[in-house]
């Protein structure tokens, strides 16, 4: 671990933050700006849902490469060069002449967008020690939490203001003004880990990961997604061959043995669960609502996470485990209530208590989580557990989508909740004293 003043440290915490705020903004801008952008540019329109499907793709399978390459050099370097490829690509997707050339584009700003997840949360984790890494959470989850609930606003007010482009150039904007908050920062450089390091499973990681997370996640003609899907299974296996030839895995899943670990990085993928399915049925539950209602109805899922996480945080002190296993199952309760009517009532109802639920434990998993992984292995640390985070979302927005299309969209919402229950009861299991304790990872 780096001992930095106070001021350091927040300045630290400070770059990390801004980037931060990026990430949620790119993905629901790439979303909103599809239709515009495959009208006013040159290319087959079966290249416009690869604007979205390329940045997320290349984000998942970039993640854990650039955990492990970023606790491996400057960290600090390393986070504002990852910033530095967000802000140029974003510019000149602004620019680009073609919709073929916007796809690489996306594509490069999903590379630079691990770097800078990875680079960001390697700084915070070797300066900040695990005591402390709660109240940090707080705040990065305070600005997740904003930047989810305002991005859709922010993305069509800034088409609104200055067309598609305006949407790409603002990121970047903000991406260049976390490279300036990082001038004057120690490099961050560890030596406590070997330079020769398992490239070939971290690249084979990521391409299973991002074949499966892009057949699961996005709605692709049959061919594709069976093609994505055979190709992750045959990574996954090339992986295993790969991992057990290997003295010192890329992956690493010695954290993954680590019961609280687990146990969270599960647990806020079943939240983001509940979001994303969420988001995607109350509107189509509340069909028959006003235009203003259904903006009402995503409001209270949203809103409470931009106003909650910095008091979660203060709960988290004590209280973690307990506030994460109540959350969840409250969420899994409001879901099977809502089988039982759909008035608007109760929709909006459902509504505000999984946003209470999410907002008071924005970060409060991160935080508990990651004070398990040693400061040289941030990286690497924090990028399996977003990794972790992402299957399980991706997962369960699918096993949600099919049972909405074979069942009801009401029935949808108890996928999360069963995810929900598994959370918990893993989380209660990690909370029981073992007889043979899980040995913590070598530091």
């Amino acid at each position: 671990m780096f001992y930095l003043s106070v001021r350091h440290r927040r300045r630290v915490l400070v770059a990390d933050l801004i980037s931060t705020s990026v990430f949620p903004l790119a993905i629901t801008g790439s979303t909103a700006v599809v239709p515009a952008a495959t009208a006013d540019l040159r290319g087959a329109d079966a290249l416009g849902p690869w604007i979205v499907v390329g940045y997320n793709g290349l984000f998942a399978a970039a993640l854990l490469l650039a955990g492990v390459l970023a606790d491996r050099t400057s960290r600090t370097k390393f986070f504002a060069l990852g910033n530095i490829v967000v802000a140029v690509a974003g510019v000149l997707s602004a620019l680009a002449p073609d919709l073929g050339t916007l796809v690489a584009l996306r594509v490069l700003a999903g590379v630079g967008a691990a770097m800078c997840a990875a680079g960001g949360s390697a700084m915070v984790l070797a300066v900040y020690p695990p005591e402390d890494r709660h109240r940090v959470y707080g705040y990065v989850g305070a600005v997740l939490g904003t930047s989810l609930a305002l991005g859709p606003f922010a993305a069509q007010g800034l088409m609104a203001v200055g067309g598609w482009p305006l949407v790409f150039v603002v990121p970047a904007a903000v991406a260049g003004i976390a490279v300036l908050a990082t001038i004057g920062l120690p490099s961050l450089r560890s030596t406590e880990l070997p330079k020769e390091f398992d490239l070939a499973g971290a690249v084979i990681f990521g391409f299973t990961i991002a074949a499966a997370v892009t057949a699961f996640g996005f709605a692709l003609p049959v061919w594709a997604t069976v093609g994505l899907l055979l190709s992750a299974a045959g990574g996954f296996t090339v992986l295993v061959r790969v991992e057990r030839r290997t003295a010192d895995p890329a992956i690493p899943l010695d954290l993954l043995r680590i019961p609280a670990y687990r146990a969270y990085a599960l647990g806020t993928g079943a939240f983001m669960g509940v979001l994303v399915v969420g988001l995607t049925v109350l509107p189509q539950l509340g069909a028959h609502l006003g235009a203003g209602q259904v903006g009402l109805l995503l409001s209270l899922l949203t809103i409470p996470s931009t106003l909650l996480p910095l008091v979660a945080s203060r709960i988290a002190r004590r209280w973690a485990a307990p506030l994460v296993t109540t959350a969840l199952v409250v969420c899994a309760a409001a879901a099977f209530a809502l089988q039982l009517t759909d008035a608007p009532l109760a929709l909006f109802i459902g509504a505000g208590v999984f946003g209470v639920c999410l907002g008071l434990t924005e970060g409060v998993p991160d935080g508990q989580a990651l004070k398990h992984v040693p400061a040289h292995r941030g990286g690497a640390g924090a990028a399996l557990f977003s990794t972790t985070r992402m299957t399980v979302e991706t997962l369960t927005l699918a096993a949600a989508t099919g049972a909405a299309t074979l069942l009801t969209p009401t029935a949808a919402l108890l996928v999360p909740a069963a995810v929900c229950l598994l959370s918990v009861a893993t989380l209660h299991h990690a909370s029981r004293p073992s007889p043979n304790p899980t040995p913590q990872p070598s530091t």
